[in-house]
């Protein structure tokens, strides 16, 4: 199996300012004693021919899931190795999402199956859940858990759903202004978010009464794709259509928007990495790119595989991956040094 990896060089920016005699003999031994920042590194790791891998899914031994769905199966990708195995769901599956639970099992939304799908990681048991009956076609996309264990999913022909993985009940709610419901997120108090791409509004489901509020970013027709939730509970949406990255704070209600670099960006994956940098994927660019929301600025990485089309993110400490849906690739970008 053939890997590559690709180091790529940050441009620092370094302010110079006036100081005192003091703060200038100090300065030599201030730099000798400043590490040298770790410089990110593309890898990307080849899938089998046709796989067509559109979720990610970092796993607890290490490996990584995704979903190949050209191939009816989950994936594992053994970093190490380079190796991958596939565990097929059924007939006329087409696995979207996969997400991992706190015991590892990995949780697969099946359009084709039109059902929820489990897989045991001891043993590649594979338990499907099927939507309630009337409910065809929903074309489930993403899924996460709420504090209470609660699989939350949605389906982009306007459903959104709930399983119940103890006793594997499966609920289907219609969405706000029908179809669109398509990534989802939960936050660190358990509170569930998904974004509506064809509706262009992120929607905050009760859990108590299932019922969603509609939140309006402030750019009309943006096409909020996904969203996801930094440690403070901050939600962060790649808005498709309107090119840009938004922010919103559930305590204030505040929306803040950045329009991401380059002539035509196409933000489609959020995710937000162990020290609360945001990343996305840029179809437009063919790249993932990184915002500081310190300092609100953005860094790319090009993709080394041409229209790679990464449409999801997720990630490990030191570890963002993806999925290259027309690279036949899974992607990653290491942050950190090894041991750190």
């Amino acid at each position: 199996m053939i890997r590559r990896s690709w180091p790529f060089l940050a441009v620092s920016v370094i302010l110079l300012g006036c100081g005192s005699d003091e703060d200038a003999a100090a300065s030599p031994t201030q730099a000798a004693e400043d590490p040298e920042p770790f410089i990110p590194v593309v890898e990307e790791f080849p899938v089998p021919a046709g796989s067509r891998p559109h979720d990610v899914a970092p796993a607890l031994d290490g490996g990584v899931w995704y979903t190949a769905q050209g191939q009816e199966a989950l994936g594992y990708l053994d970093p190490k190795t380079g190796e991958t195995r596939h565990i097929f769901l059924g007939a006329g599956s087409a696995p979207h999402g996969v997400i991992v639970d706190a015991d590892g099992t990995a949780w697969v939304t099946d359009s084709g199956l039109n059902a929820i799908v489990s897989v045991n990681p001891s043993n590649d048991q594979v338990r499907i859940y099927p939507l309630p009956e009337g409910s065809a076609n929903a074309n489930l996309n993403t899924a996460a858990f709420d504090g209470a264990g609660i699989l939350w999913f949605t389906g982009q022909n306007g459903i959104y759903g709930r399983l119940d993985p103890a006793v594997g009940d499966v609920e289907i709610f219609a969405a706000p202004r029908g179809r669109g419901p398509y990534g989802i997120a939960s936050t660190p108090d358990g509170s569930v978010y998904f974004a509506s791409l064809a509706g262009s509004y992120v929607g905050h489901i009760d859990l108590a009464s299932n019922q969603v509020s509609v939140l309006e970013p402030p750019t009309v027709g943006q096409g909020a794709r996904r969203v996801w939730s930094d440690s403070g509970g901050v939600l962060w949406v790649s808005e498709w259509y309107g090119g840009r990255l938004a922010r919103y704070v559930p305590a204030s209600g505040v929306w803040t928007e950045w329009l991401l670099p380059g002539a035509n960006p196409q933000p489609y994956a959020v995710y937000v990495d162990d020290s609360d940098m945001v990343w996305l994927s840029d179809f437009g660019a063919n790249s993932i790119v990184r915002f500081d929301p310190s300092s609100e600025s953005f860094e790319s990485f090009e993709l080394p595989s041409a229209r790679a089309y990464v449409r999801q993110i997720l990630g490990r400490r030191g570890e963002v991956w993806g999925g290259e849906s027309g690279a036949d690739k899974l992607v990653v970008v290491r942050t950190r040094a090894p041991g750190d």
